[in-house]
């Protein structure tokens, strides 16, 4: 899978568990700052993930990830794999 096309779907899953417009998420916005994520709304982006993409993450590591371009990042390693 592109990275591109990962940026796309984490932004959407972003947008649908958040409840706002994706064109509002930028790169480098951090999910409990400038999102305005709860520790719920974390728990929920993992398991969203997950599920967009048919993966397993550590979900230790994976609340660590704070902005959205490393959520990326994150989700395209499990993928490469």
């Amino acid at each position: 899978m592109e990275t591109t096309e990962v940026h796309t779907r984490v932004k959407a899953v972003i947008a649908r568990v958040l409840k706002m417009e994706a064109g509002q998420i930028k790169d480098d916005a951090n999910f409990i700052f400038d999102l305005g994520a709860d520790s719920m709304q974390s728990l929920e982006l993992v398991a969203a993930f997950e599920e967009e993409f048919g993966i397993e993450m550590d979900e230790d590591k994976a609340l660590e990830v704070q902005t959205v371009s490393d959520a990326v990042d994150f989700i395209a390693g499990y993928l490469m794999d």
